[in-house]
């Protein structure tokens, strides 16, 4: 009885309240307490995305931005991963590479746009060059910290047990920075799906962001509002995949508590 009071806490509980949101916004603009030119009712959004999936627009356009976000992801990623590596094991790299990464990451990255389409245009090279921009960073820096953070006391150990430094790296390094790398995933993928939003709406003919500005020259509200849904259930589904990774790799872990 207790394991179910526990499943049905964490699985329902959390929705409570964005579905009080929800009935309340249901409400108030069914009654024109709130007109639906400034924001239309949850009904008329989910019309909307009804009919843009019958017309097949509404698939292909989040297929094209989940792509560009997934390829910045993945190259700024690992680019913020390697680089993490290199400066949280190697003073060489700490001295070399750390103090200007430091530097550059105080630039916001959107700040940097009307370089980038200096540099890249208005096509998918700058779309995905923004995403990787910001990813970059947060792992870099969790990466960093999560190598620095691991107990020296265990790494003398396992020198004493004769390890060599890959086996050092593997089997003690790497698993202690975990928990701070995954925190830097979770985190870059807020950043990832922010960045795409500002950069498709520069000069996009596709994705999400592009519906989005169409629908504000036609003053199509229900669509607008349904684009920054669609963002919102990208970004709580990109955080649930995090999750579930979490729940996976950091088993070993007597701190992590899995609550589900």
């Amino acid at each position: 009885m207790n394991k179910n009071k526990k499943w049905y806490h964490n699985r329902f509980v959390p929705w409570i309240v964005p579905i009080l949101i929800i009935v309340l916004w249901q409400v108030l603009g069914h009654y024109n307490i709130i007109s639906s030119t400034i924001l239309p009712t949850p009904l008329a959004v989910v019309e909307a995305g009804i009919r843009l999936f019958k017309a097949g627009n509404l698939q292909a356009n989040v297929l094209i931005s989940t792509q560009r976000a997934l390829i910045g992801f993945l190259i700024g990623g690992g680019i913020g991963f390697i680089l993490g590596l290199l400066s949280g094991t190697i003073s060489v790299f700490e001295k070399t590479i750390d103090s200007s990464i430091q530097m550059v990451r105080t630039i916001p990255h959107l700040a940097l746009i009307p370089l980038v389409i200096l540099w890249f245009g208005i096509g998918e090279s700058a779309k995905i060059f923004l995403v990787a921009l910001g990813v970059m960073f947060p792992i870099y820096i969790n990466t960093f910290n999560g190598i620095k953070n691991v107990d020296h006391k265990l790494i003398e150990m396992g020198s004493v047990y004769g390890l060599s430094k890959w086996e050092l790296f593997h089997d003690i390094v790497l698993p202690g920075a975990l928990p701070s790398i995954l925190v830097g995933i979770r985190y870059a993928l807020g950043v990832m799906w922010t960045s795409l939003i500002v950069a498709e709406t520069i000069g996009a003919d596709s994705g999400i962001g592009f519906m989005a500005t169409s629908a504000r020259e036609f003053m199509q509200m229900d669509i607008v509002v349904l684009t920054i849904v669609l963002y919102a259930i990208l970004g709580k589904l990109s955080d649930y995949i995090a999750k579930l990774f979490e729940r996976r790799l950091l088993r070993w872990n007597p701190a992590f508590v899995d609550k589900e």
